[in-house]
């Protein structure tokens, strides 16, 4: 396996997780944000995340109860120093308790920053009183503004409710209201110029994100997946891009300064996780819809929090056990390695 120079030392498997202060891994980087699966459950059927019919959900007594989640949010922020929590699925909205985990997660002290990841069918109805439950911002999936080529990615003709949930989110002071896309691989570079123009028209701020081989059916191939250098390159024939000025920190998207002409200029991002990995300033735990910690979008391994809560483990050793996992995580997602395997659990499982 391809090994991967961070810039850090490695600390050393031999050596134990610390049993308090940040939640740091044995290459020194420090998770401060967390990735909240509520459901693997999505009213879409995006070509490149699940097949036609579905899949199978997970059964409700495998997920975990709003009480345990909101157990594990608190140990999350008060003892492991998570300072950014997003709530994402499967779909987020179809959660029957969004709003009051919401409220519950912003009442917890230090507060931590509150983002929400949606295809944005039904934020039309809920975007008011998620703001008032406590959501600072979010992040809205949109792959394309043309309704057929929408109906054709999504397999669903509801273009329209994603375009009324982004006016909502922006209404309600959701801002900065971001899309994300994934662009088609055979017409995508069309999109991103449209979609990018759309954004700059509306005040949204696009994010477009490289394919990742996460899909139910295992069908990615690197070949036909769009890069970010392609996008690129076509993005600056109808736009000046600037680099950004600001230090990109631990972001995920490296950002442009975007003119698009009188009226029109913001930023586009581009999430090249693929292309050009940035795990070495990765600052991400995730925790899945049944209670699974993953060190890692990619990693092959979970550790099983709700059975440890099920069976009667304290708070401490919860927060044992998710330091041990956090402590272990690879140096990179190995994406681009010979002998890299996909995780058996797709995007929709795992959460964004």
């Amino acid at each position: 396996m391809t090994v991967i120079d961070l810039g850090v030392p490695s600390l050393g498997p031999a050596n134990q997780a610390p049993v308090d202060g940040p939640l740091v891994d044995t290459f020194g980087r420090i998770a401060t944000d967390l990735r909240v699966s509520l459901t693997d459950r999505c009213n879409l059927r995006c070509t490149y995340c699940m097949p036609a019919d579905g899949l199978d959900w997970l059964p409700g007594e495998q997920l975990l109860a709003p009480a345990e989640l909101i157990r594990l949010l608190r140990i999350a922020v008060t003892r492991l120093g998570i300072t950014s929590v997003r709530f994402t699925g499967g779909e987020p909205l179809i959660s029957k308790n969004l709003d009051d985990i919401v409220a519950a997660t912003a009442s917890l002290r230090p507060r931590p920053e509150i983002t929400l990841t949606t295809n944005g069918i039904g934020l039309a109805k809920r975007a008011a009183k998620l703001k008032h439950a406590g959501l600072d911002r979010i992040n809205v999936s949109l792959d394309t503004v043309d309704a057929a080529r929408f109906t054709q990615i999504t397999r669903r003709d509801r273009l329209t409710d994603v375009l009324a949930g982004l006016e909502a989110a922006k209404a309600a002071g959701l801002n900065p209201v971001k899309v994300n896309a994934v662009l088609d691989p055979v017409t995508g570079l069309d999109d991103a110029v449209d979609l990018l123009r759309f954004c700059l028209e509306h005040e949204y701020q696009l994010r477009i994100i490289e394919q990742m081989p996460l899909d139910a059916g295992h069908q990615w191939e690197r070949g036909k997946a769009i890069g970010a250098d392609d996008v690129l390159a076509v993005l600056r024939r109808h736009f000046d891009l600037t680099p950004d000025s600001k230090p990109r920190g631990s972001a995920p998207a490296e950002l442009w300064r975007v003119d698009g002409g009188p009226g029109l200029s913001g930023t586009v991002g581009i999430i090249a996780s693929v292309s050009h990995a940035f795990c070495a300033a990765c600052d991400r735990t995730r925790l899945t819809a049944d209670g699974q910690v993953r060190n890692c979008l990619f990693a092959r391994q979970e550790t099983d929090l709700r059975h440890l809560m099920r069976t009667g483990t304290d708070d401490d050793g919860l927060e044992a056990a998710w330091r041990a996992a956090m402590w272990a995580k690879a140096a990179g997602h190995g994406i681009n390695d010979p002998d890299f395997v996909q995780p058996d659990r797709p995007m929709s499982a795992i959460g964004g």
